[in-house]
């Protein structure tokens, strides 16, 4: 882990990430990819110190409330996060300036910041979002080692909804010949629907890969699915998406449970949903 200071932290569209790299060790992710330029191992977490200072210059200046975004590229509960607090810092902005928060995550550590999350949500909106690949937790600590398993998850999701917090669930990657099976897609979605989840965002069912990123995941399949790496190359070759053989069936059977349950599953609707501020709160006041 080392300390940068960087010179802002809002993007056009009013997405931040925190911290730069991952503590999680998920074999598929696409962060690791060259396109991004590392210049410091993925490990090595870079935490943007002066966020919380560049985040409240930023809220001062602005004329409209909106919905604050993060957890695009970076996580924002890594493991550094129980101690450094960064996140909580920039959330207690969010709140005290009356703005809107959309964020995603893998990690139950966010249950900390359910007082925050909260107080968002009253006075303005609080979307929290997670990722869900597989609903076999043997599997799921395979792919994703670091992180709180899929049934924790889960339970975030039930205690978020509990509280009144809207959830989305990103059902992304689906592996081809490791979780794209009728029975995965189901399970995580009967669970969602029972955890009260308003949306599942979706791309298709497969994986992308860059360089950078796909050689770490044949790294992971050598180690953990052997002789499945030669499967990929045979099947994909260097391709950048690699959808499963089952994509037509499998996202026929998404679309079908998400329509039966009332869960949204465009992207481009949940993507509206996430972006919009309800109308009595874009007005900014004085502070």
């Amino acid at each position: 882990m080392h300390f940068a200071d960087v010179k802002g932290i809002l993007s056009a569209k009013n997405g931040m990430n925190l911290y730069r790299g991952c503590s999680h060790g998920c074999i598929y992710c696409d962060s690791r990819s060259c396109c991004y330029q590392f210049t410091h191992p993925f490990e090595d977490i870079e935490v943007k110190q002066n966020a919380p200072a560049l985040l409240e210059a930023a809220l001062r200046t602005k004329r409209k409330r909106c919905m604050i975004g993060t957890g695009s590229m970076c996580d924002p509960y890594l493991h550094a996060e129980k101690e450094l607090r960064l996140t909580r810092r920039c959330l207690e902005l969010i709140a005290q300036y009356g703005f809107g928060l959309s964020i995603l995550t893998k990690s139950d550590l966010i249950l900390r910041d359910l007082d925050l999350l909260r107080e968002i949500n009253r006075n303005a909106k609080c979307v929290v979002q997670m990722t869900l690949t597989t609903y076999d937790d043997a599997l799921c600590g395979i792919v994703e080692p670091n992180v709180c398993n899929t049934k924790r998850r889960l339970e975030v999701l039930r205690e978020m909804h509990c509280s009144g917090i809207p959830t989305v669930v990103w059902l992304t990657p689906i592996l081809p010949f490791i979780n794209d099976t009728p029975e995965n897609i189901s399970a995580i979605l009967n669970a969602c629907r029972d955890a009260g989840v308003s949306g599942i965002m979706c791309f298709g069912m497969g994986l992308t890969l860059r360089e950078g990123s796909r050689e770490y995941f044949y790294e992971a399949l050598d180690r953990s699915f052997p002789g499945l790496k030669e499967q990929y190359i045979r099947s994909y070759g260097n391709a950048y998406l690699l959808p499963s053989p089952r994509e037509r069936e499998l996202m026929h059977l998404f679309r079908g449970i998400c329509g039966q349950y009332g869960m949204m599953c465009e992207p481009d609707e949940i993507f509206a949903y996430l972006e919009a501020m309800p109308e009595q709160f874009e007005q900014m006041t004085l502070f």
